[in-house]
């Protein structure tokens, strides 16, 4: 029984690159042969395209749970074997299978598990967070406010430039796209309607908090998953400190009162991009879009807007610190979690956005 199950196979004259292709078909493995044995003994040579062939073969025969052999190997045969060996890589091809119901709700099982673990995760690392905020009101000596005064510098202030320009471009865009539309009607000063309720509404603080998740939020990120991988934070722990309050909630603070200030900036400049259009596509000058901006516009859309703020900056810092806590101690990990913290922080910013427009439309405001 065990002699049918062993199939030895002869392997016989030239195997190289020019009769590789002609060779190869007389090697056929038998279904139920449960090992191979490779005999060498008439083989008159043999180069490295044939012994790849072989290695292949025996990957296969490895994937199918074949035992395989070799015999009658000369030495220079089997060093170039040992050498191809070395050197050869080859990535089996993966089995193609059709659309099976049971391995989606398996993986649908997974990703559910793993995010409601991630949203557990989160919410522990959130009370953490305030524990540490309650605990500095207690004590505010213990703040630390140069590091608060070091973020507001570094994830605020210096993001002024590129929000400027981001919003003065989507001032434009906005009066631009209106102006056109309007000329059709004769109502070419409703762009200032437009353009202001719209711009300090939702489209600047919407940019601005973008800008500052893809900014700030990423370096949030990378600093404290830096800190991970180099023990710093093991050894603040260890040393008594507490890392929340020490690396956490200077950041949370900065970026949650630099908000309001950002987006007062974003609505000033998205208005005056909205206010060059409409003078050079309109007509309408400086003057008269400031007196029309003054009664359409009123001052709660611009509160609504830069109420929303703080918001929007306390859900980027917390994002990016959990991101940058979850960092595991590769490098790689943190491009990981910094795209993570991206992403996730503008996608709540959204939807936080969403919703509350949504309860303040309902709500009538």
């Amino acid at each position: 029984m065990n002699k049918l199950k062993e199939q030895r196979i002869q392997i016989t004259g030239v195997w190289d690159k020019d009769t590789l292709m002609s060779l190869k078909n007389s090697v056929q493995i038998q279904k139920d042969a449960k090992s191979v044995v490779f005999d060498f003994f008439a083989l008159v040579r043999i180069d490295t395209a044939g012994i790849c062939f072989f290695l292949a073969l025996e990957n296969e025969l490895k994937a199918s749970n074949i035992a395989f052999s070799r015999i009658n190997l000369n030495e220079a045969t089997l060093d170039l074997f040992r050498l191809c060996e070395k050197n050869y890589t080859q990535d089996l091809p993966l089995e193609k299978k059709g659309f099976e119901y049971d391995d989606f709700l398996v993986l649908l099982g997974k990703k559910s598990v793993a995010n409601l673990q991630a949203i557990k995760r989160f919410i522990i690392f959130t009370g953490m967070v305030f524990a540490s905020f309650f605990h500095c009101l207690r004590r505010p000596h213990e703040f630390r406010f140069i590091a608060f005064l070091y973020h507001i510098e570094h994830s605020a202030l210096r993001a002024l430039g590129i929000i400027a320009l981001s919003s003065l471009l989507v001032g434009v865009v906005l009066a631009y796209q209106a102006a056109y539309q309007l000329a059709q009607f004769g109502a070419n000063i409703f762009i200032v309607d437009l353009v202001g309720i719209s711009a300090t509404r939702e489209i600047a603080p919407l940019i601005a908090a973008i800008v500052i998740a893809g900014r700030s939020a990423s370096s949030y990120t990378a600093q404290i998953g830096v800190m991970k991988i180099t023990d710093e934070i093991n050894a603040m722990n260890t040393m008594g400190f507490d890392s929340a309050r020490f690396i956490i909630l200077p950041r949370v603070v900065a970026l949650t009162l630099a908000m309001p200030l950002i987006v007062i900036v974003a609505d000033f400049v998205s208005i005056l991009g909205g206010m060059v259009i409409a003078d050079l596509n309109l007509g309408i000058n400086y003057v008269e879009f400031i007196r029309r901006f003054k009664e359409a516009v009123e001052l709660k859309h611009i509160i609504i807007g830069v109420a929303k703020a703080p918001m929007f900056g306390f859900l980027i810092a917390l994002i990016a610190c959990f991101r940058g806590f979850e960092v595991k101690n590769t490098t790689e990990s943190i491009g990981i979690y910094t795209t993570k913290s991206v992403v996730n922080a503008i996608f709540w910013v959204i939807a936080f956005d969403a919703i509350f427009s949504v309860f303040l439309t309902q709500a009538g405001i």
